[in-house]
C-alpha cells in the first residue's frame, strides 16, 4: 500500500476556535464543511483535500516550519487578495529566502509567501511557473 493514492488532511492547533474561525472563514474565505468531535472544524479544499483546524493550546504556534500551503496558479492575484482580507505577509531576508514588498519569495523556479494565523502557525501561498 502506497499512502501517495490517499486524501491527505492537514491539521493545524490553535487555542481559540472562535478567533481562528474569523481568520480562516472571515480572511482566508474558507467554508467549514463539518464540525468535528475534537472541538474542531474541517474546510474542504481542492482535488480532495483538507485543512482540519482544533483546539490544542500546547501545539499551537509550536512549529516555526510552514504548516500548510495552498497551491496557486497566480500568487501574485491570491496574496493581494488575501492582503486585501487583512492578511499580513511575513518578510524575510534570509539570505536564500528574500521577499519582495508583498511577501513572494522566488526559491528556485517556484514562487512562494508565508503568513500567520492568530497563533503564530505558518501559512503559505506557492506556485510553479506555467
Amino acid at each position: 500500500m502506497s499512502l501517495q493514492s490517499h486524501r491527505v488532511l492537514a491539521n493545524i492547533a490553535v487555542t481559540d476556535t472562535a478567533k481562528a474561525k474569523e481568520f480562516y472563514e472571515g480572511k482566508l474565505g474558507l467554508e467549514p464543511t463539518s464540525d468535528q468531535g475534537d472541538g474542531g472544524t474541517t474546510y474542504e479544499c481542492a482535488d480532495g483535500t483538507a485543512l482540519h483546524v482544533y483546539p490544542n493550546p500546547a501545539g499551537a504556534g509550536a512549529s516555526g516550519a510552514t504548516q500548510v500551503g495552498w497551491m496557486t496558479s497566480d500568487i501574485e492575484a491570491a496574496a493581494a487578495e488575501l492582503a486585501a482580507n487583512g492578511v499580513d505577509f511575513e518578510q524575510y531576508d534570509t539570505g536564500q529566502i528574500q521577499t519582495d514588498e508583498n511577501g513572494i519569495a522566488g526559491i528556485g523556479d517556484q514562487r512562494a509567501a508565508w503568513f500567520k494565523d492568530p497563533d503564530g502557525n505558518i501559512l503559505g501561498l506557492l506556485t510553479s511557473p506555467s
